[in-house]
Order: C-alpha cells, then sequence, then structure tokens
C-alpha cells in the first residue's frame, strides 16, 4: 500500500512540476553516486545487464540525481568478494546469488535456490508476498545489507557432461563444476564438487580437468562454447528451478538516502527483476535450436537420478536445520510455502502446461 501511495503522489507531483521541466520529487533530494559490484562478467549480457538496467531505471526516475555506476567481476573485487564488499562499506552495492555464500551459512541458498525447491514463480510469491523477504532480510541484517530481488533466470539446464550419465552409478567419482548448496547434494551421490568462477569452466572442460559443468541454459551456455569441449546436454538442473538474483545494498548507504530514493531503487530492482527471465524465455530457444542443431545430445536426466538426488536434497535439509537454528527458521516457514504452492501449481498451471506441450494445435489451411 506504501508503495502504491507513493507511486501515486510522485506522478502527481511530477505532473505538477512538468512545466519547470523537473519532478519536485527529484528537486528536494541531494546527488548520489554509487558504485555496484556484480559478480558476473560483461560477456554475460543478460545476467550482468540486469544491473544495468536497474541503474538506468533509477537514474531516469530521479532526473541523473541518484547514479549508480556498475562493474564487472573482478573490477573492484572478485565475484565471490561482493557480499564481504557490501558489508564492509566497499561499494554501497552489489549484485551476486546468494547462494555463492553458503559456505558462510546455508540460509544464504534460500535468497536464490535450493535443489528441488521453487520454480521462479513461485520464488517471487514467496520473497513479495509469502514472507519470504522479511525473513531474508532479518537474516541479511546480521551482514549490514539490504537485499532487493534482482533478476531469475527460470529453471536452469542440467548441464554439460563429456560422457552419458544413464545412473547414480555413472555420476560417482564424477568431477564437476556445480555451484552452492547443490554441490553438497551431488558430493552425497558419489560426484566430486567444484565451484570455478564462469570465465574458468571452458578450459577446465576442455582439458579434462573437470569431466561435467553447470552454468545457466542455452542462450549464456551457447556464447560461453561449451558444446564445443562436452556433447551431451542434461536438463533439468534441479538445483536451479528458479534461482533468484539479488541486489545487496549497505544498510549506511540504505539508510542516508531515505524513503523516496529507497522506493525508487526497489522499483527498479523489481522491473530488471522481471525482465531478466522476460529475456532469458525470448532467447533461450533460438539458442537450444543452434546447439542441437550442431551436433550437441540432449537428454533429460533419468527418474532413478533425479528421486536419489531429490532424497539426498531434502535429507541434507534436516540435517542442517537439526544444526541451524537461523536455516531452521527459514525452511520451516519455506516448506509449508512450497507445499501450498505445489498443490495449486498441479492444477491449473500444469493442466494447462500438458495440454498445451502435447497438443498440437491445428496449422491453418491454405
Amino acid at each position: 500500500m506504501e508503495r502504491r501511495k507513493f507511486l501515486k503522489n510522485a506522478a502527481g507531483a511530477g505532473v505538477a512540476a512538468s512545466a519547470i521541466g523537473f519532478p519536485a520529487i527529484v528537486k528536494a533530494q541531494a546527488q548520489v553516486k554509487w558504485r555496484l559490484a556484480s559478480s558476473f562478467p560483461k560477456s554475460l549480457d543478460t545476467i550482468f545487464g540486469a544491473a544495468e538496467v536497474m541503474a538506468k531505471r533509477v537514474s531516469q526516475a530521479t532526473g541523473g540525481k541518484f547514479q549508480i555506476d556498475v562493474f564487472a567481476a573482478g573490477e573492484i573485487v572478485p565475484g565471490p568478494g561482493v557480499l564481504d564488499a557490501v558489508k564492509d562499506g566497499t561499494v554501497a552495492m552489489g549484485h551476486t546469488a546468494s547462494y555463492y555464500f553458503h559456505g558462510k551459512d546455508p540460509t544464504f541458498a534460500f535468497d536464490c535456490a535450493i535443489p528441488f525447491g521453487l520454480n521462479s514463480r513461485q520464488q517471487t510469491a514467496w520473497m513479495l508476498d509469502g514472507g519470504g523477504l522479511e525473513l531474508m532480510r532479518e537474516f541479511f541484517k546480521e551482514y549490514n545489507i539490504v537485499n532487493i530481488p534482482l533478476g531469475n533466470t527460470g529453471a536452469q539446464m542440467g548441464g554439460w557432461f563429456r560422457k552419458e550419465i544413464k545412473t547414480v552409478n555413472d555420476l560417482k567419482g564424477l568431477k564437476m563444476r556445480i555451484g552452492g548448496f547443490a554441490g553438497r547434494v551431488m558430493e552425497r551421490v558419489g560426484v566430486v564438487a567444484q565451484q570455478i568462477p564462469g570465465g574458468d569452466i571452458y578450459p577446465a572442460l576442455e582439458k579434462g580437468t573437470i569431466d561435467a559443468a553447470e552454468w545457466v541454459g542455452p542462450y549464456d551456455d551457447e556464447k560461453l562454447g561449451f558444446n564445443k569441449v562436452a556433447k551431451f546436454y542434461y536438463y533439468p538442473g534441479w538445483w536451479e528451478g528458479g534461482p533468484q538474483l539479488s541486489a545487496y545494498v549497505n544498510q549506511k548507504k540504505w539508510d542516508e538516502i531515505g524513503k523516496e530514493y529507497q522506493t525508487i531503487l526497489e522499483d527498479a530492482c523489481l522491473y530488471a527483476h522481471a525482465e531478466m527471465q522476460a529475456r532469458y524465455d525470448a532467447k533461450n530457444p533460438a539458442a537450444l535450436k543452434k546447439l542441437v542443431g550442431a551436433g550437441t545430445k540432449l537428454s533429460g536426466f533419468s527418474k532413478e537420478i533425479m528421486v536419489a538426488c531429490q532424497n539426498e536434497a531434502f535429507g541434507l535439509y534436516e540435517e542442517t536445520a537439526a544444526s541451524n537454528p537461523k536455516f531452521k527458521k527459514v525452511y520451516d516457514q519455506w516448506l509449508k510455502f512450497r507445499a501450498d504452492q505445489l498443490l495449486w501449481f498441479s492444477v491449473a498451471e500444469r493442466g494447462f502446461d500438458n495440454f498445451v506441450m502435447t497438443t498440437p494445435a491445428p496449422t491453418k489451411k491454405k
């Protein structure tokens, strides 16, 4: 309600001030210039670009008075250093995937994705209307950070493999680049999980240092050329059914800008949040066709593998909840929300999707 009221009032103020060509709401604000450290390289235009989209809208909404300069991974800090950079005030803002920091506390992963969790729409519903944002902001307070959803890729692919994977036994001893909490699940079925930055995946696959790697999906994977060094492309990425990217804002900087700029910043993040998935959904089909046309072998993980990994995932969650009160607090609420979402999505959504995907529409007669 407060956000809608603010936007209504802001629109009215802008109309009133149009005669002098500058919104009255912006006139009262001081000039703000921030640096944002991304965990992603510029070559990944859709993920990295989401922060640029956000920054552009903030500037436009404030008549250029609130400027956010976006820096790629490595330009200020390495990709994995974004959390600490924002926490310590090295930068005012960051853009990252929170599950990168599960080593500090596995609770971070809920802000992005955990294996066999929520799809992208369900993740957004949990964050914005299901209590997730409140729970995660309480958690992030300990790190001097305000988190804001800023992007989602949709369900990701299961990755590139140098050999066929048909059974759980085929996973044993497999060296795989896999990030986040998913690596711990994979280790429980015999995989040797490794966390490798995106730019280092191709040479590692090419040299055989690793046997498999997951990244995002067809659009990004084709750009990185993984199909040239691994032939088998599996789906789905059950560890990332709806991975959310997040903006991190240093708490002191957040408090300094006041409610008006806070609202503009949040709204710009949510615009970019929606646009990121729209871009992936628009670009992935053509990229997938191109990969398959070039000889990529597209396969689904077997049910045996999916069931085994799901069992291990939920076993890991129960063990973690028993020893980590912060994780348990979020997990218990998240688990109830997930159950209700699966009930709802199994009705109208699945009914519609199943029909249109399995029943060809009639072609127009010439």
